[in-house]
């Protein structure tokens, strides 16, 4: 039994739905720019790094908000 205790969030990742890519698509880049009204640039740029590991829009959300927030 371990005596530390940590103050790290952690995040089970689910599998990425699509495949790794470079740049996001056209649609994906219409999304995020209505989506960043609403949330701050730590937030938007975790969500993007996720989406090119090909991750999908609500699940790079999800994830980050658990470990970043809005």
């Amino acid at each position: 039994m371990p005596y530390h205790t940590s103050n790290k969030k952690v995040v089970r990742m689910p599998k990425p739905v699509g495949k790794p890519r470079k740049e996001l698509t056209k649609g994906q880049k219409e999304l995020m720019k209505e989506h960043k009204e609403h949330h701050t640039k730590e937030h938007m740029k975790e969500m993007r790094k996720l989406m090119k590991k090909g991750y999908c829009f609500q699940q790079a959300h999800d994830i980050t908000m658990k470990k970043i927030g809005k």
